[in-house]
């Protein structure tokens, strides 16, 4: 079996996989925009942040095994730096995110029909956005399609987050483009998941929100990975226990109502506790000035480079999460492997994460009562947070990027074969 894995911007997911597929002897090509070698010089004459920014673009993979498309991806990095928006506009733009995928995926068609008949390629990963014209052309081929949704499918997202604009329409603006992606979109995400021969998933939210008529189309479950703990998060102290201080329940992502932070801010009006301090991280969606309006309290954290935000995660005692719409928001992990206990829903595809009273506690999607319950539990028995500290981080090391990826290529190849 060998796979060309297709994605335009790479993350930690697709890395686990492009790891397994090496280590297998499984990868035919890897197709991304951009890629940069750590080594290069030129890399040291740039700015700190833009050197980041670049050095997020390296992968472990040699380099005859990978085809870069970079210059529509390098246009929507930049223009926006130089005061250009029109051009990275939400589907229109010629370098919108959207542009972006497109381009990626019709380029990826047409290296394929390059490789003709190449009996040394056995079938194309790609990803939800980035998968209808490279399918499409492998179906001509009889190459499988392995099609990876990392987030619930369409149809039941954009539902709930329909719901959720009438429900709070005050929160309306915050709940992202999902909503108002035109049809020629939702079709496209449509005729992917028609094409696929095998759908991968982060687990059971996202997998059940596969419409009946694609149900029966193989699957995979395959949990993301948490990150190491270094030994210096082992060994950094946690939050002081004394009941004497507020309680630091923190709450990470983007600041809308996706993920559930109008619910949190109702819950923390709801118990109107000064012993309790909510602390956001994350990118605001709208004015900050909405924000206070909703809840003047809260200590806001801008987002930071990865390192900082696992060292603010050690600063609090619990995370919490309600989101509405997530594939598996891997920070419930990260919050996990600094030892902090959750309040999450299932929607964020994490159920498995909760041990109930141990590793934390489920609640329903909209119940703000539900969330201050929790809190007040967390408030009123501060003498368990020690061990439940713990069983979080032992519950988090279990799942690790080498087994999400290994768990993929290994039924693939069952699958395949």
């Amino acid at each position: 079996m060998h796979i060309v894995l297709t994605h335009p911007t790479g993350n930690a997911n697709v890395r686990a996989v492009l790891a397994a597929l090496l280590n297998s002897g499984t990868l035919s090509e890897f197709s991304t925009t951009l890629t940069a070698s750590p080594d290069a010089a030129w890399l040291k004459l740039l700015p700190g942040s833009v050197r980041n920014e670049w050095l997020r673009r390296t992968f472990a993979v040699p380099a005859a095994q990978v085809r870069s498309h970079p210059m529509r991806e390098m246009a929507r990095l930049a223009l926006p730096k130089l005061g250009f928006r029109q051009p990275v506009r939400h589907e229109t733009g010629w370098a919108s995110i959207d542009a972006v995928y497109q381009d990626f995926d019709r380029t990826n068609a047409r290296r394929l029909a390059q490789l003709g008949g190449n009996s040394a390629v056995d079938a194309v990963y790609a990803y939800e956005d980035g998968a209808l014209a490279t399918f499409q052309q492998a179906k001509q081929m009889g190459l499988k399609c392995i099609y990876d949704l990392p987030i619930a499918y369409w149809e039941t997202g954009r539902r709930l987050m329909l719901e959720e604009a009438d429900r709070l329409p005050a929160w309306a603006d915050t709940l992202g483009g999902g909503i108002q992606d035109s049809p020629a979109k939702l079709a496209r995400k449509t005729k992917e998941l028609e094409l696929a021969d095998v759908v991968v998933g982060p687990g059971s939210f996202v997998m059940d929100s596969i419409p009946t008529w694609a149900a029966d189309k193989p699957t995979i479950v395959s949990p993301f990975g948490s990150p190491v703990t270094t030994s210096v998060a082992d060994s950094a102290p946690a939050p002081d226990n004394d009941a004497r201080r507020p309680l630091r329940v923190l709450f990470a992502g983007s600041m809308g109502q996706r993920k559930g932070l109008g619910d949190l801010f109702e819950a923390v009006k709801l118990l109107n506790r000064p012993d309790l301090e909510l602390v956001v991280l994350g990118h605001p969606l709208v004015p900050m000035s909405f924000y206070r309006a909703e809840l003047p309290t809260f200590t806001y954290e801008a987002s930071r480079p990865h390192d900082q935000v696992l060292a603010l995660m050690r600063t609090c005692d619990v995370f919490c999460l309600p989101s509405i719409v997530e594939g598996r928001a891997l920070v419930m992990q990260e919050a996990m492997s600094q030892g902090l206990p959750l309040i999450i829903t299932a929607n964020t595809g994490g159920a498995d994460l909760v041990q109930e009273g141990q590793t934390g506690f489920l609640v329903p999607i909209r119940s703000p009562q539900a969330i201050a319950e929790k809190l007040a539990w967390f408030l009123d028995n501060r003498d368990a947070l020690p061990a439940m500290r713990q069983q979080a981080r032992a519950h988090a090391a279990t799942y690790t990027w080498e087994r999400y990826g290994t768990t993929i290529v290994d039924t693939l190849h069952s699958l395949i074969a």
